[in-house]
């Protein structure tokens, strides 16, 4: 017996909890890279506490577990606390995503980033599988990345590679909760604690296909005793694990129902059946039988038969509807007779490449043990134990606003994790933005956001945390979800358009004034709260109108010109245009006067007229229509500020001439400058009237240049409406 020599501290406890028997193995890797098995030890299970990789009587399974532990404890002399487990079961499902993750900025690619690609890719993967089965709570067991892409391109390795964006084709394997928590009890009875979880054809295809041998596209098939796991891989990955609930228990099972047997002596006439040696067993009447190797091969012949169909269907469906190029087989039930000539009939490739594999993929293994033999049997259990290396995780509690949950861990678990778990939304974490403010501006559509909320509070064990704090296990994490901000609000005057100015040329001065705002076609001030769907326009001119009252000048008082050349006050002024203004001279009354000639005076003869005559009001409105062609009035100019605005923009240019029922005509008497005039022939008058009957010569200027009007002492202008009785001022003074 060889000396086992081992650093207590670096020893991996693996378990094979198979169906039909519990394999154990303790052993390290040494300095160079080979697995050291310093222990191992087998056990049956003395009842069917266990069908298709799936525990049914936990407390049986327990006692299994102890026996092994005890006799490996007793092969080792010391207490072995930690154990490394794999997970099978009829329910396996299994889940490719692809995965990005996008860079700041062109930088190395660090190993935190590439695990953060990763775990994108698995919770991914768990919300798939949440959508499918939504009456079954899945854990992940495993995961394997297909490939890595480098700014889209397919790498090895991405570490250290300087890139923008990563990628990843992940591929995640789950099992229902209840198939993880039968395995976690089974072996937390005995007072062992999970090291690591992973996936039975995981484990097995680590010693079977060395990473030299993945570019080629070879299946692994473990056949158990309840099931048969398949792993594939192709182009350097593993592209896909599958499983069938059918395995070597079946053949067994042939012998019970053909030759009267209990279980346990019908699996001892299947494995006569291998040796090719005589087999004697006693039938439960308790007669004694003999049957040959070839009596028994017959026997199970159409079980092997259907078994290998559904693998290779199975397979052939992993690998995308094409069979593989070769297949490597472990596992006590693919050592039957026919089970690899059959399975590579199903699959159309030739027999030499379906074999069984055990001593030549357990060349880097060295058992320190005398009598054991390098068989298939043996590489899932090592496999087991060598997954610690690679993924080291185990499965740990925490509990979650009161929920207790069970979290795969991996050494890096955080907040974020196991807020996932719960299915707590991932934008209840982070901040959220208060509703969105959009509106055009010229046409162009514009977005203001609304204002960051609070993030969400989270404390481990009363302290406070955030999303990327580590946990461990037992930990007691609160997370109250995040808030919203205010919605995005923005006044007219915030607007980067309307801080501006415009420039005119006034008179050989700049000016300069500020823009003007319209919007939903209503002149606003900067005070007002746009609104969703708000059309604005920023105006790139002023109207001359809009420019006169801006500046408080008197279009009537004036002669003006855009450009040196008159244009009405509609003319569009847009900036370093040249406006200029000077004082107009008064109008000449006569000529007035002849524009406004009533329908009266153009009769011919007759003292009362049937003719329709234009009201006083109406007179006037024509009159100031046409001053107004090139003015505006004048009490509009006076106004400032936003109403001044909104007057001189909305003010009109033109009026309606509208005719009125027939009146009679009526004389009137008023005294102008002390002098009695009476005024006859009309239906109404106004101030330009008198000049038929009082002298006076607007053309000749005397005593001063501005000639004054007034009636009945207040100011007038040539349209004012006079009436009988009333008193008139006309003269020229110096003001």
């Amino acid at each position: 017996m060889q000396e086992r020599t081992f650093n207590k501290k670096n020893i991996v406890f693996g378990l094979d909890i198979g169906t039909r028997s519990i394999v154990g193995s303790v052993g390290y890797i040494d300095g160079r890279n080979k697995f050291n098995v310093i222990a191992h030890y087998s056990k049956e299970h003395e009842t069917r506490a266990m069908l298709d990789g799936q525990i049914h009587d936990i407390s049986k399974v327990s006692d299994t577990i102890l026996k092994v532990k005890n006799e490996l404890e007793k092969q080792l002399d010391l207490e072995l606390n930690e154990v490394c487990i794999a997970a099978a079961g009829r329910v396996l499902r299994t889940v490719t995503v692809h995965v990005d993750y996008d860079l700041n900025q062109e930088s190395p690619v660090s190993s935190e980033q590439i695990y953060s690609l990763e775990m994108m890719g698995v919770e991914n993967a768990y919300e798939i599988i949440r959508d499918q089965e939504k009456d079954i709570s899945f854990y992940c067991v495993g995961y394997t990345v297909v490939k890595y892409y480098l700014n889209d391109y397919v790498i090895s390795n991405l570490e250290g590679h300087k890139a923008k964006r990563i990628s990843a084709d992940v591929l995640a394997t789950f099992l229902p909760d209840e198939v993880v928590d039968g395995l976690y009890a089974a072996v937390e009875n005995v007072g062992l604690r999970v090291a690591n979880l992973t996936l039975e054809p995981i484990a097995a295809i680590n010693i079977a296909i060395p990473q030299k041998y993945r570019l080629l596209n070879i299946a692994l098939v473990d056949v158990g005793a309840g099931t048969s796991d398949i792993s594939i891989t192709k182009d350097g990955s593993i592209i896909a694990y599958g499983m069938i609930p059918r395995a070597g228990d079946e053949f067994t099972e042939c012998m019970v129902s053909n030759y009267l047997v209990d279980f346990n002596t019908a699996e001892g006439i299947k494995r006569g059946s291998i040796l090719k040696k005589q087999i004697t067993y006693t039938d439960i009447m308790g007669l004694k039988q003999k049957l040959s190797p070839q009596d028994v091969r017959a026997a199970y012949k159409d079980t092997v038969e259907s078994i290998t169909k559904e693998i290779a269907d199975k397979i052939i469906e992993l690998n995308g509807g094409k069979p593989v190029n070769a297949v490597f087989v472990v596992g006590g039930g693919g050592k039957v007779y026919g089970f690899t000539d059959c399975l590579a009939e199903h699959l159309g490739i030739p027999k030499e490449r379906v074999a069984l594999r055990g001593e030549e993929v357990l060349t880097e293994v060295v058992f320190q043990q005398e009598g054991i033999k390098k068989d298939p049997l043996l590489v899932t259990p090592i496999g087991i134990c060598l997954s610690y290396y690679e993924h080291k995780n185990n499965f740990i509690f925490i509990n979650v606003n009161d929920k207790r949950i069970k979290l795969y861990d991996n050494d890096k678990l955080t907040v974020v994790d196991a807020a996932f778990a719960i299915g707590f939304p991932n934008d209840a974490l982070f901040p959220k933005r208060g509703e969105a403010l959009e509106f055009y501006v010229n046409g162009e559509k514009r977005m203001v956001r609304g204002e960051l909320g609070e993030a969400a509070e989270i404390t481990i064990n009363g302290k406070q945390a955030n999303i990327n704090s580590k946990i461990m296990k037992n930990d007691s994490i609160k997370i109250k979800e995040s808030t919203a901000g205010n919605p995005a609000a923005m006044k007219a005057g915030n607007l980067k358009e309307y801080d501006a100015v415009m420039e005119f040329v006034v008179n050989g001065q700049n000016i300069k004034c500020p823009r003007f705002v319209q919007i939903n076609g209503e002149l606003q001030s900067g005070d007002y709260d746009i609104l969703n769907g708000d059309r604005i326009e920023v105006l790139p001119y002023y109207t001359l109108g809009q420019l006169l009252a801006f500046l408080d000048i008197d279009a009537k008082e004036n002669f003006i010109t855009v450009n040196n050349e008159e244009c009405t006050l509609e003319e569009k002024v847009y900036e370093n245009f040249y406006v200029k203004f000077e004082k107009r001279n008064v109008p000449y009354v006569d000529e007035f006067k002849e524009k406004y000639k009533s329908p009266e005076e153009e009769q011919t003869g007759e003292e009362e007229t049937t003719e329709e005559a234009l009201t006083e009001e109406e007179l006037t409105e024509e009159v100031q229509a046409e001053e107004e062609q090139v003015t505006v009035q004048k009490d509009k100019s006076f106004q400032s500020g936003e109403e001044k605005e909104k007057e001189v923009l909305n003010s009109s240019a033109s009026l309606t001439h509208k005719k009125v029922k027939k009146e009679v005509v009526r004389d009137i008497v008023v005294r102008v400058n002390d002098t009695t005039v009476k005024l006859t022939g009309k239906s109404r008058y106004i101030f330009v009237d008198i000049l038929d009957k009082y002298p006076f010569d607007t053309r000749k200027v005397a005593g001063g240049k501005t000639l004054v009007m007034t009636v009945n002492d207040k100011k007038c202008d040539f349209t004012t409406e006079i009436r009988d009785g009333d008193i008139l001022q006309l003269y020229f003074a110096e003001l």
